[in-house]
């Protein structure tokens, strides 16, 4: 499912000060040579970020154990981290393929040599679409799927595919909801779609997809039914379709970020019992790998008050503190440049080597470089110049693409934790 032998090339790459906050001792050695000096995260210039060893195994274990019970297949989204080592690992551990988001991703999995590719977007870029062609034709064993919300988006694939490839390209038609992202917005125009596809003799119709976080942001009671109605009219659509014959021998019905997918294993797992064509559910959860301490810790099926195996926040930032310039503040080191701020400011966690923070302190504010600390105004000693504060971050989607090496840690909750490898992202 992927090549191991070009994942574990990435330990022999050569370091140096292109990469953030990694130690000038570490210049000119191999990532393995560097790893096997036992550094400590106390080399390491802040900020950083770090990723948790043990809490990334336990975190594959529990999605890869849940999807099983469930009796559906995951395709994790592998934009979230653009890390093939992570990859890797979640396929060792069964995921059915890797999800990505654009063409140019597609052929970063590819150099990887990942085998089933689910692109959840619509190719019609001319060269990737040609190139993915291309590839299809060389590689036998190479699955690819992509999507399609318009019959002119099918028309486009087909005017750049006229002379282009022997295999066909498998589509899946991506149903949308009201003010929602991409999509067709009726079950009327997916079906149009969808008879587009099937009668198109460069393409395949594969089943049918979506993305139901864009319908919601909590879990309230107005939240859930929306994802519920949309997830039932996915049903609706793929059964519409099948009742047509307008699939080959087997289908895939995929939906699921991080957020929704019990409701998504509620609502679409009975198109799985055997009636109609053989269909498999597919989720694309991406998140979960690292989880957070932010939007996905509250919103996610898999945290502690909803159940007995939950998810671990395995990613942390590191920052110093430069400035105590009046009573209640504190200027770290830390800024937009470096970690995640779309769901959510970070969160001060601990002090390395002390006790954690008080509850009143807060981030307020970030600028490209600097975060803005908000102390109890009687805390007026605490967090002086020099010391390193932890931090919770908010969603793994913008906190791997802002760093192109990340240290792994043994223990985030240790001292000082030992530097156990290195993550390579490719953004």
């Amino acid at each position: 499912m992927i090549d191991t032998d070009a994942v574990e090339a990435l330990s022999r790459r050569v370091l140096g000060p292109e990469y953030k906050a990694l130690p000038p001792r570490s210049w000119g050695h191999t990532i393995e040579s560097f790893l096997a000096t036992s550094p400590r995260l106390s080399e390491f210039t802040t900020p950083v970020l770090t990723l948790d060893r043990a809490r990334i195994a336990s975190n594959i274990s529990v999605m890869a154990e849940w999807t099983a019970r469930a009796g559906v297949l995951l395709a994790p989204h592998g934009k979230t981290s653009m890390a093939p080592q992570l990859w890797k690992q979640q396929l060792d551990a069964g995921s059915w393929a890797i999800t990505l988001a654009t063409g140019w991703q597609v052929q970063a999995a590819r150099a990887f040599g990942v085998e089933r590719i689910v692109l959840a977007n619509a190719e019609i870029d001319p060269v990737a679409l040609t190139w993915t062609a291309a590839e299809l034709d060389s590689h036998p064993t190479f699955e690819f799927y992509c999507w399609a919300d318009s019959v002119a988006t099918v028309h486009e694939m087909d005017r750049i595919l006229s002379t282009q490839g022997e295999r066909p390209v498998a589509v899946v038609v991506e149903l949308g909801g009201p003010h929602g992202r991409t999509g067709a917005r009726t079950t009327e125009e997916a079906i149009s779609v969808a008879r587009a596809i099937a009668s198109s003799p460069r393409l395949t119709l594969a089943g049918v997809g979506g993305y139901e976080g864009a319908l919601s942001h909590d879990r309230t009671d107005s939240g859930l039914a929306a994802v519920r109605t949309y997830l039932d009219n996915v049903a609706t659509l793929h059964r519409a379709l099948d009742a047509e014959g307008l699939y080959g021998g087997h289908a895939i019905v995929t939906a699921g970020g991080s957020a929704y997918q019990d409701l998504v294993v509620e609502r679409l797992h009975s198109l799985t019992n055997g009636e109609g064509v053989p269909t498999d559910v597919v989720l694309r959860s991406g998140a979960y790998v690292v989880h957070d301490d932010g939007f996905y810790s509250q919103i996610s099926p898999l945290t502690p008050a909803r159940t007995d195996a939950p998810l671990m926040s395995a990613m942390h930032g590191w920052a110093r503190t430069v400035s105590r310039p009046e009573p209640g503040l504190a200027l770290l080191d830390a800024g937009k440049r470096d970690f995640p701020f779309d769901e959510g400011l970070p969160v001060p966690q601990s002090v390395r080597g002390t006790e954690t923070l008080d509850s009143g302190a807060d981030i307020t504010a970030l600028n490209d470089q600097h975060a803005f600390l908000r102390l109890p105004a009687e805390d007026s000693g605490a967090l002086p110049v020099g010391s390193v504060v932890r931090l919770g971050l908010s969603h793994p989607c913008t906190a791997f693409d802002k760093w192109r090496l990340i240290p792994v840690v043994d223990d985030a909750d240790s001292d000082d934790p030992r530097v156990v490898d290195l993550v390579h992202t490719f953004f």
